[in-house]
Parts: C-alpha cells; sequence; structure tokens
C-alpha cells in the first residue's frame, strides 16, 4: 500500500478558516517580483487585479525599482508596510525562501507562491519545501502554493492568475447559493468551473492548491462549509496529504448541509496484490480512500464528466434519493435504451403505484399507457401540458426517487413550452429532476436557456450522462441512509488476546484471536508430539483435519500441508508424518510450531471476510465468496468498520453470488445475520486494537438461516509487539 506524503498539520477548525481570509478577499496585496518587462508574469497579475476591480491597497516589489503603471515598486520586501494581507510571488524557487522570511518580518498574513520546484522534483525540493512551511507557520502566516497556478474569487472578483483573463463574471448573491472548485490541478480546476458556468450554474470559487505545503484541500473545504455563498464543493485530487483533516472537513460540510463531490484517479491500484492476505490485495489505497471518504458523506465520481454532472446536481438537489428512477419520454426506443443502461447500474424504473396510475389515465388518450417509463409519444407536440402533468404524477409515486424528462429537440418555441411544462410538473416536489434536450450538438435556443437559468433547471444534453449521474447520486443515498451506525453500539464482549508478535501469526493464533472476538472457530487444539495429536482427535471425535502450523507457512495446502478425512489413531501417526515430510520437501529448514487437529466442519456456504489498515485511512473490512473463489472472481465489497448489521446485510445483496445467500437451486438461504455479525465484531475490534494490520477469515462457512457460521481458517498480522 503506499504511504502517505509527509504533510505537516496545518492549521484547523475556526483558525484555518480566519487564516483563509487574506487570502480569499485580502484588503491589501503586495506582488513580489515585479518585472518592468510588459507582459511579464508579475504584470499580467496586476492587471487582472485591477481589471477585477480589486479596491484595496496594491504594493510592487521588484529588483530593478522604479514606477508600473503610476505606482512606485520596491526594491525590497522591508519596504512593505506592516500586516498586510496578501502576497503574491513571482519568483523563481530559489528566491522564494528569503522572500517568505521578509514577508513573516513584516508580519504579511498570507502569501501565495506560483513557483515549481519544490516537493515534485525529489527530496531536496521536499526539503526546501517543508522549510518553506515551517517558516510561514512560525510566523502566522497562510501559505498556498508552491506549485499553484493561482485562483478565482467569483464573490468579490479577486484574480490571482499568471495567465492574462477573459475576466470571468462575477457572481450574483441574488442567485442564490453557488458551487466552489478546489483542485490539485489548475487544468482540471478551470476545466470543471467553465464547464459548469456553460450551464448556468453559479461558481463562488475556483481554487488550486498545488503542492499544498501549507494549505490544502482539508482547509479549503472547510472555508467552504462556513461560507454563505457556496452551496456545494466540487474536488479534484490527486493526492490527499491529510486523511484525517479531508474527513473532518467533509463531515462539516455534510453537516451543514453542503455537498462534497470528489474525482481521484488511481483505481488501477486495486489491481496490485500488494498486501499478504485476500484483503490487503482487493483494497488497496485508492479503495481505502474512496471507502473512507464516502463514509465520511463524499460521493466519489468515476469520471470528469460524471463530476461535473454530479456537482451540478448536487448544487440544486443536496439530499440524495434513494427510490427509483421515473422516465418521461416521447421515444418508446428510449425506454428500452434506458432499462438496459441503468439495469448494471443497480437502478430500477419501478411500476407506478395505483393512485398515480389513475391520475395519469385521467389525463391520457387510451393508446397511451399509464405507466413507468412514460412514453408521450407524439403528444408532446400538441398536447405539451402532458409533460409537466406525467412528470408530477411520476414524481409523486413514494418508490421514485428521481426523475429524467428525455425529450428531442423541437423548433425554437417548443422547447421553451416544454421547458415550461417541465417546471410545473416538478414544482410542488424537492426529487432530483433532469431536463435533457437531446441533440447535443445542436445549440439550444436563447430564450430556452433564458428561462433554464432563471429557474435553476439542471438541463443535460445526453440522456446517459443524466442516468449515469442520477445512478451514483441513488446509489450514494442508499450508502448514506444505510450507514448510520445504531445508537450506542459497542463492541461485543471479548476475552483476553494471545500475546502476538510482530508479523504473521501462526493459523492457531489467529484463531485465538477470532474466539476472543466471539467468532465460533471448530473444535481442536495444536499438538506437539503425534501421542499428543492422537490425544486431541480421541477428545473431539473422529474424522478430523490435520494442519501444518508456522507463522511463515501462510498457503498451507499448496505445500501438502493440510491432509482432511483422518478417521482413526493410525492414520493420524501416518498423517503426521505426512504432513512433516510434505513441509520438509518445500522448505527443509522450517521448523512447525507443530499440528493443529481440528473436527472436521460440515458443508456450507464459503465466504471471506477479512479487514486491512491502510496507513492513511484506517481500517477497511472485506465480504465476498471465499474459498478459492476469492482469488478467481474477487466477488468482494468493501465496507467501514463501523457499519450497523443492517447496513452490512445490505451489502452483502449486492455480491454478484448474492443468489446463493438468499437460497438457490433448493439450497436454503444462509445465515446473514451471522455473518453481519462476525463482520461487525471484526470491523470494532480493528477500531479497538490498532497494532493488527490485517485479519483474514477464509473461508469462513456459512449455515442455513439461524445455524450460524464457522471458521475454519485464520491469517491475522500484527505490526507491533504486544497484547492488546
Amino acid at each position: 500500500m503506499n504511504t502517505p506524503a509527509h504533510h505537516p498539520p496545518g492549521p484547523d477548525g475556526d483558525a484555518a478558516r480566519e487564516g483563509l481570509h487574506p487570502l480569499f478577499r485580502p484588503r491589501s496585496v503586495a506582488i513580489i517580483g515585479m518585472s518592468g518587462k510588459p507582459g511579464s508574469a508579475g504584470q499580467v497579475v496586476l492587471g487582472n487585479l485591477v481589471r477585477g476591480g480589486f479596491p484595496g491597497d496594491v504594493y510592487l516589489v521588484g529588483r530593478s525599482g522604479g514606477h508600473i503603471d503610476g505606482r512606485e515598486v520596491f526594491t525590497d520586501v522591508a519596504q512593505l508596510p506592516e500586516s498586510l494581507d496578501l502576497a503574491i510571488l513571482m519568483l523563481p524557487a530559489e528566491a522564494v525562501l528569503e522572500a517568505l522570511r521578509g514577508c513573516v518580518a513584516r508580519r504579511v498574513r498570507a502569501a501565495v507562491c506560483f513557483a515549481s520546484g519544490f516537493a515534485e522534483m525529489g527530496e531536496a525540493g521536499r526539503a526546501q519545501q517543508r522549510e518553506m512551511a515551517e517558516v510561514a507557520r512560525a510566523g502566522g502566516m497562510t501559505l498556498m502554493g508552491p506549485n499553484t497556478v493561482g485562483y478565482f474569487n467569483y464573490v468579490d472578483a479577486f484574480y490571482v492568475m499568471m495567465v492574462e483573463l477573459v475576466l470571468p463574471p462575477r457572481l450574483d448573491p441574488a442567485a442564490g447559493p453557488a458551487v466552489a472548485v478546489a483542485a490539485q490541478s489548475g487544468g482540471i480546476g478551470a476545466h470543471i468551473a467553465a464547464s459548469l458556468q456553460a450551464r448556468g450554474v453559479p461558481i463562488s470559487y475556483m481554487m488550486t492548491t498545488g503542492n499544498e505545503a501549507q494549505v490544502g484541500l482539508a482547509e479549503m473545504i472547510s472555508f467552504f462549509a462556513d461560507d454563505p455563498h457556496t452551496g456545494a464543493v466540487v474536488v479534484y485530487a490527486e493526492q490527499i496529504r491529510s486523511a484525517p483533516g479531508f474527513l473532518a472537513a467533509a463531515r462539516s460540510a455534510r453537516a451543514k448541509g453542503k455537498a462534497v463531490v470528489l474525482l481521484h484517479p488511481g483505481r488501477s491500484e486495486q489491481s496490485q496484490a500488494s498486501a499478504a492476505s485476500h484483503t490487503g490485495a482487493l483494497a488497496g489505497n485508492h479503495a481505502a480512500m474512496r471507502l473512507a471518504v464516502s463514509h465520511a458523506g463524499v460521493l466519489v465520481a468515476d469520471s470528469l464528466e460524471e463530476v461535473i454532472d454530479l456537482g451540478q446536481l448536487l448544487l440544486r438537489f443536496p439530499q440524495a434519493p434513494t427510490g427509483g428512477l421515473g422516465l418521461v419520454t416521447a421515444s418508446g426506443a428510449l425506454c428500452g435504451i434506458t432499462q438496459d443502461y441503468v439495469e448494471p447500474l443497480g437502478l430500477a424504473l419501478p411500476p407506478l403505484a395505483p393512485e398515480q396510475v389513475e391520475v395519469l389515465r385521467s389525463h391520457l388518450p387510451a393508446y397511451t399507457p399509464p405507466r413507468n417509463p412514460l412514453d408521450l409519444g407524439t403528444l408532446a407536440g400538441w398536447r405539451p401540458e402532458l409533460i409537466g402533468l406525467g412528470t408530477a404524477a411520476v414524481l409523486a409515486d413514494p418508490a421514485v426517487g428521481s426523475v429524467v424528462v428525455s425529450l428531442p429537440m423541437p423548433e425554437p418555441q417548443a422547447s421553451v413550452r416544454w421547458l415550461q411544462s417541465f417546471l410545473d410538473g416538478t414544482a410542488d416536489s424537492s426529487k432530483p429532476a433532469i431536463f435533457v434536450m437531446q441533440n447535443e450538438d445542436v445549440a439550444l435556443d436563447p430564450a430556452f436557456i433564458a428561462l433554464a437559468r432563471r429557474s435553476g433547471t439542471v438541463v443535460m444534453r445526453s440522456p446517459e450522462r443524466a442516468l449515469r449521474a442520477l445512478a451514483s447520486l441513488t446509489r450514494f443515498g442508499r450508502d448514506r441512509a444505510m450507514a448510520v451506525v445504531s445508537s450506542g453500539q459497542t463492541a461485543p464482549a471479548s476475552q483476553a488476546l494471545p500475546v502476538l508478535g510482530t508479523g504473521t501469526q501462526a493459523e492457531w493464533v489467529g484463531k485465538q484471536v477470532l474466539r476472543a472476538m466471539g467468532i465460533r472457530t471448530p473444535e481442536g487444539a495444536l499438538a506437539t508430539t503425534p501421542g499428543e495429536a492422537v490425544r486431541i482427535a480421541d477428545r473431539i471425535g473422529y474424522p478430523v483435519v490435520m494442519k501444518a502450523q508456522a507463522a511463515t507457512l501462510a498457503h498451507k495446502s499448496e505445500v501438502g500441508g493440510v491432509l482432511l478425512g483422518i478417521r482413526d489413531e493410525a492414520a493420524v501417526h501416518a498423517a503426521w508424518q505426512q504432513l512433516h515430510d510434505n513441509v520438509a520437501a518445500a522448505d527443509a529448514g522450517l521448523v512447525l510450531d507443530g499440528v493443529l487437529v481440528e473436527a472436521m466442519g460440515d458443508r456450507g456456504l464459503e465466504l471471506v471476510v477479512g479487514a486491512t489498515r491502510d496507513a492513511q485511512w484506517g481500517p477497511i473490512l472485506m465480504v465476498g465468496l471465499g474459498g478459492i473463489w476469492v482469488e478467481a472472481l474477487g466477488d468482494v465489497q468493501l465496507l467501514a468498520p463501523d457499519l450497523s448489521a443492517a447496513a452490512i446485510v445490505e451489502r452483502l445483496h449486492r455480491l454478484k453470488a448474492a443468489k446463493l445467500l438468499t437460497g438457490f437451486r433448493g439450497t436454503p438461504p444462509v445465515d446473514l445475520d451471522a455473518v453481519a455479525d462476525v463482520v461487525a465484531a471484526l470491523g470494532q475490534f480493528m477500531l479497538a486494537h490498532p497494532h493488527i494490520s490485517e485479519v483474514d477469515i477464509n473461508p469462513l462457512v456459512v449455515y442455513a438461516a439461524g445455524k450460524g457460521v464457522i471458521a475454519l481458517d485464520a491469517l491475522v498480522v500484527t505490526h507491533e509487539n504486544g497484547a492488546a
């Protein structure tokens, strides 16, 4: 797994938000590194400030001195007045540290550094970046960057950019809350902001955080959570450097009714088998990040298109739905396409309730079936009011959580009438609704655009993008609804753990850990002599299984270290010798702890349950089809460690092999409640015992409902000595 980058703790809480005010809306600015050459970067920054109408004082510092646009250019930072709000550093990397020290001496409250050549260049650059952060922190200064391309504050028309801008529109406060964009890539941040603006979505801020020597995404989100102009936050992250800070900021934003949408590349890490256990191999750093941030209330997008679509949706509809999809269209073909498209996404089109059927029947001709999806056919052209009536009826159905109205583009005046009918139909509903005007390569009529923007309508041009966005939003809503931990939920009473060494533990030790969690294992014990093995077998009853035991023998079956169906004393002696011969053939120097002798378990459905501890994001759980199938199919669900039992059962039903859990071809349903109890106990155990790195139970055999489970094998890995 990846290790987190060194990230010194930045300002937090109220201090962080207060520290960002000089960056976002300063009263005075110094541009350091000015050149008299027309078109130089410093002059471009100055021009953007002036053309944006910045009302505060602007000071210039440059080696050549002189005057620029009537302003004196100081030759030394020491000539600046004290207690300026913001210093904009237009300097090469080698000059930044000295300038920061000079700014601290003048009690400058904040600085933004554009220069590259720091942590992205290797260890020397990282050391210089750390020193910059330490200088700023010691001086009580907030530092943004280095390696940022700047930012836009649309609220105050304050623009800090190194490129000459066609100044973006200033936010109209009367338009209501806006989307804030925070990105570690200037190009992606600008693309997201521009794409949203092109749809008429208001933007409050577009911030690029660069290398985040001090201020990063967590501080941005915390600021936006309290900002009255911001209603939703879109984040592009290539590396989240402060996991606890990011999670706390996301929870704060959600608590204040502001959605956070994240795009984070790197999903291919899930295919890297970088850990010893199945859980570690299937739960890479990106998977752990996704699980942790989702559990904190962040909606994680899978593409650039999706993060834009979801940002627009969540600004307008901050409460994610849990119900199915409603579709109103004028195309029977689109009804079929939609059914095919949403099924893999887990979003159904539920049949309408009888009440809604009757409402529709009263408005529709006999040849138009009142159902979901609702195909109006040619009726939309000569009875446009049916668009609104149909939309209202579908939205009123309790099983419907969101609706798409997708229509081919008509002539311009009709498009406005259709949109107005849609608005009439959605007026009494708070459920997410998207109006799709198809023919996406054809420009929209200006009157249509004006009405859409005045009304705040979510308009898209692609039915597929609309469906994908609503499917993601609905999955998120369902996860949020199920993720509530039962109030007062506590870990089950547990026995004392055995003393554990560092690293991988032998199976017989791992099973002691499971029993301490209250998880049932086969009856048996460790034998160190053949005679002891016979006594254990006589006590627990034949047939038995015998397993060679050593901490370094993780895959016993592959070396002949597991023998099944041993039925008498003579077979025990023979198995003892065979096990030792098999292990010696594979590794002549391996010394066994002994042989684990256990009762043979009854057959049942084999699952895998595991946990691993990500260095940055903490514990992550896994449950799925077990035995050899976990490696062959990878049919697993990843879970947060503090989910309720009900949420765990719901996630079990998302497995591709879920039919096997509920009864398949004459087999009875299995004991899902017992599986959920094991997963919940393991989650609480990982939270309570930070020295445990991994636990892998494979297989966990589950029996028919009410018959419980039993753990047939266990792998436990620690990263420090000592008992819990």
